[in-house]
């Protein structure tokens, strides 16, 4: 009898401790399923962003098997048949494709891929860039990231002042010097980009630096320049001082400037038009920097091209990319409305087509 009353508690502790047991389980799984991180375990999740909203844009790549290897895209921009931009570049270059479907703007925002478009064109073939020149916009910076992805210098410090527009010595070769086949193959599948700016405060710094300050000593721009403008465009015959603003604004804004263009030659590329120097409705750019906010641009666009690993943009002074709303309106203060509204008539498809406002100056 006692045996068999040992036997039967025996069998109770067991049964009691399949139960503790069992319970035990149980309440580990429900924790861990009540606890578990849903992002580790693969639940679907809005993405949190921090800096920039972003979108995915399909694009269509041509196929690595049509092309040779040194003309391959690459790039962290790309990633098969997709690109991802911020929204803010996005922007862009939607405004930029509507523009150029605008047929009533079709004469100010379309121009040929001619030699002279070609001629400014920069190419870095190690890392397949293509970087269009657009003076008076910190272009000078970017030739020097461009001199040290193509090896001519290690550093953007190394290299000197007068090599960086010395095109004989840089190590940048301009798209121009390359056969029509192969200008075809880059425009195709590099990484394409320029900056632009207000288009009338582009043309004060030109102003100012090429006919005020001129700290490169180019002698040509106020001893033959300076004085073709002013025996056309001065109104008064008798003053004796130097080129005036009211007279390169009255030069620029002649339908007919171009008779003088001719005798300036490419000296004249400081205030040429942003559609006439990089054809932005006939090249499919990937990116447009803007002066303005460049501060944030310039590391998007290293970015995106796959190189900010290799190279910083320098550094940049604070407040020197700032529109200065006040400078330009100073400037044109003297300016009569007539000459004002026939200059912007010829900067019309600058101002649309990279989304900036027609001064207010001249809404009053």
């Amino acid at each position: 009898w006692l045996t068999s009353d040992n036997m039967h508690h025996q069998w109770l502790l067991l049964a009691a401790c399949f139960w503790v047991i069992f319970m035990f389980m149980v309440a580990s799984k429900f924790i861990t399923l009540t606890f578990k991180d849903t992002d580790g375990y693969g639940a679907k999740q809005e993405p949190l962003i921090l800096t920039a909203v972003t979108k995915v844009e399909e694009v269509h790549v041509p196929e690595e098997k049509h092309w040779p290897e040194e003309f391959q895209p690459t790039g962290k921009a790309l990633s098969g048949n997709l690109i991802r931009q911020p929204l803010v570049h996005m922007e862009r270059l939607e405004l930029l494709r509507n523009v150029c479907r605008d047929t009533a703007l079709r004469d100010l925002s379309h121009t040929a891929v001619s030699k002279f478009v070609l001629d400014r064109i920069f190419v870095c073939d190690k890392h397949k860039i293509l970087f269009c020149q657009t003076p008076k916009v910190g272009n000078t910076q970017w030739k020097k990231v461009l001199i040290v992805l193509n090896g001519a210098f290690s550093s953007i410090e190394e290299i000197p002042e007068n090599i960086v527009h010395d095109h004989e010595k840089n190590g940048l070769p301009r798209l121009s010097s390359f056969s029509d086949s192969e200008i075809k193959k880059r425009l195709n599948l590099y990484f394409k980009f320029f900056i632009v700016r207000d288009p009338f405060e582009r043309l004060i710094s030109a102003f100012k630096d090429k006919f005020v300050h001129n700290p490169r000593f180019e002698p040509w721009y106020r001893h033959e320049i300076a004085p073709g403008i002013i025996r056309k465009y001065r109104k008064n015959r008798t003053e004796t001082k130097g080129l005036q603003f009211e007279d390169f604004v009255r030069y620029l804004g002649d339908p007919n400037h171009r008779w003088l263009d001719v005798q300036f030659g490419d000296h004249i590329i400081h205030w040429v038009t942003y559609v006439e120097l990089c054809a932005p409705c006939e090249i499919t750019y990937s990116v447009i920097g803007h002066h303005e906010t460049l501060e944030d641009d310039a590391p998007y666009i290293l970015k995106a091209a796959g190189i900010d690993h290799l190279v910083s943009y320098p550094t940049i002074p604070p407040g020197i990319t700032v529109y200065n709303r006040t400078k330009v309106e100073r400037y044109f203060s003297g300016i009569s409305k007539r000459d004002i509204r026939r200059l912007y008539a010829r900067f019309e498809g600058d101002f649309k087509l990279f989304g900036y406002r027609e001064p207010d100056f001249l809404l009053n």
